[in-house]
């Protein structure tokens, strides 16, 4: 019995659940096991305890021989790599964009000034000051249904949340907008999950690696390099959004592409500076590199609080 690892809330046993079931499908049995994280246990906003906190404790299990798999949401993992540990799998990402859920169902255009919008991340709230509608944004924390709640009971006019979490515990129905990423850039990873275990562990690696998507480990390599390279940290105001698209070439033949897009903001939305690459799939690594220094030159560096990894 595959023994995993994940937090208690329902986005992500629902998320661990679909691992474990594809698991099974193919022959090997897997079990939740429910790890409670310093995350869990702390009302903080997330920029303030750090991403890192919704993952310590289940890479401590995965060291510990406790678990023998991690599942994350993969735009929880800081960029640093985990020593003794691997990325076995990348399986097909959930759609990554943003989501506004509001009171009446009006979209974000539709939204008086001075409307209370919550989020519990700096990055949409750098980007949704910049769009200047006089928003009153306001951090959030809790579990998807409990932000939701907040916009039935009146207590917000609107949340913004990742649609992939929606999607993920049967929700689209609460979904007024989801946005364009010209609009509202997301996160680097999102929607995206990472099936981790420990590296001397040849077989299970294997095993895993059936689960992963070529296309979407890709994307996420080319958007965490972006994060990585800025040294911004997790909770920074940057997003980026990398797919793999068709190109044809002077001969007419078509070849596969890594188009990637990236945002840095100001929090009190002052200033954004956007930057786009387009290149081999096989330089996903090097392309969010290359784009993390064109944002460098820009001025990205001021804006993002380098030296801040999470």
């Amino acid at each position: 019995m595959i023994r995993i690892g994940t937090r208690g809330s329902l986005l992500a046993t629902t998320q661990a659940q679909t691992i474990a079931d594809a698991l099974t499908k193919a022959g090997h049995p897997a079990e939740l096991v429910i790890i409670r994280t310093e995350g869990d246990a702390s009302a903080k906003p997330v920029a303030e305890i750090g991403v890192g906190v919704f993952t310590t404790a289940i890479r401590t299990a995965l060291h510990n021989r406790e678990v023998d798999v991690a599942v994350h949401s993969y735009k929880d993992l800081p960029t640093a790599p985990e020593s003794g540990l691997v990325i076995a799998a990348v399986p097909p990402r959930e759609d990554p964009r943003d989501a506004l859920v509001s009171r009446g169902n009006m979209v974000l255009g539709e939204l008086p000034p001075g409307s209370t919008v919550g989020t519990s991340a700096p990055r949409r709230a750098a980007q949704l000051r910049a769009l200047g509608l006089g928003l009153e944004i306001r951090p959030l924390r809790g579990n998807l249904d409990s932000r939701l709640g907040k916009v039935a009971s009146g207590e917000l006019d609107a949340v913004v949340v990742a649609r992939a979490g929606l999607v993920r515990i049967g929700r689209t129905d609460a979904v007024t907008e989801a946005f364009d990423p010209v609009v509202l850039l997301p996160a680097p990873a999102q929607g995206a999950l990472a099936v981790e275990c420990r590296s001397d562990d040849a077989e299970l690696v294997r095993i895993l690696a059936e689960l992963d998507d070529e296309s979407t480990r890709a994307s996420i390599d080319a958007e965490r390099s972006v994060l990585a390279a800025l040294e911004a940290g997790c909770t920074a105001p940057v997003g980026a959004i990398a797919e793999v698209v068709e190109s044809i070439d002077d001969d007419g033949r078509i070849f596969a592409e890594l188009s990637l897009r990236a945002v840095a903001a100001a929090e009190d939305g002052s200033d954004t500076i956007r930057a786009s690459v387009v290149g081999p799939v096989e330089r996903a690594e090097q392309l969010g590199k290359d784009l993390a220094a064109e944002l460098l030159e820009l001025g990205a560096g001021a804006l993002v609080g380098r030296g801040s990894q999470a």
